[in-house]
């Protein structure tokens, strides 16, 4: 099978690595268009459409999976995204300090096999619970963090470890891939 990851992230570049696959990264550039009624649904899209992207360019290749997956963080039924400035990182963590939020990671996989050819997709949700931060936490997190290249403005496998109080769900989810789940749904499909 040619397994190829949609995504330049490479903390989905190591989840993906758990299934113990060999996989090519072919990260989709296309401009993402949010589309859908609630965030299970945008992720889920977005995810969609980087898949399916990718898989265009390899029209007719036999046995191809192309994964894709897009995180966002929801507060207060807001999406938000990755910040454009570390002015606006601080905003989205003041904003997450001292309360839960959810995250939403869609994934989907575009395959073409000798049994069909379609495309797979799911969202997954996990619950996560900040610590109260103070005003000297939130600047100096927003000064030093990597939180720039990811959704709500924090990772919390890096710097924001510390402020993370408990999840409910799924770890890796937040990390930006649900690699269990997307495990057990190839499976089920006998793509893996």
């Amino acid at each position: 099978m040619n397994y190829i990851l949609a995504s330049q992230s490479p903390r989905r570049r190591e989840l993906l690595g758990k299934l113990g696959i060999s996989f090519q990264i072919e990260p989709a550039v296309g401009e993402e268009v949010v589309s859908g009624a609630d965030p299970r649904e945008i992720v889920q899209n977005l995810a969609v459409e980087k898949a399916k992207e990718i898989a265009a360019q390899h029209t007719g290749e036999a046995d191809l999976v192309v994964i894709g997956a897009d995180t966002v963080v929801v507060c207060d039924d807001e999406i938000l995204g990755k910040p454009k400035d570390r002015a606006e990182m601080a905003q989205m963590i003041r904003r997450l300090q001292g309360r839960s939020h959810e995250v939403y990671t869609g994934v989907a996989f575009y395959y073409d096999t000798n049994e069909g050819t379609g495309c797979h997709h799911f969202a997954e949700c996990t619950k996560v619970h900040f610590y109260p931060m103070s005003e000297e936490e939130i600047r100096l997190y927003a000064d030093r963090s990597d939180g720039l290249d990811k959704a709500g403005g924090y990772g919390i496998q890096s710097d924001a470890a510390i402020y993370v109080k408990g999840i409910d769900g799924d770890y890796n989810n937040v990390v930006g891939l649900p690699i269990a789940r997307l495990y057990h749904e190839m499976k089920a499909l006998q793509l893996i």
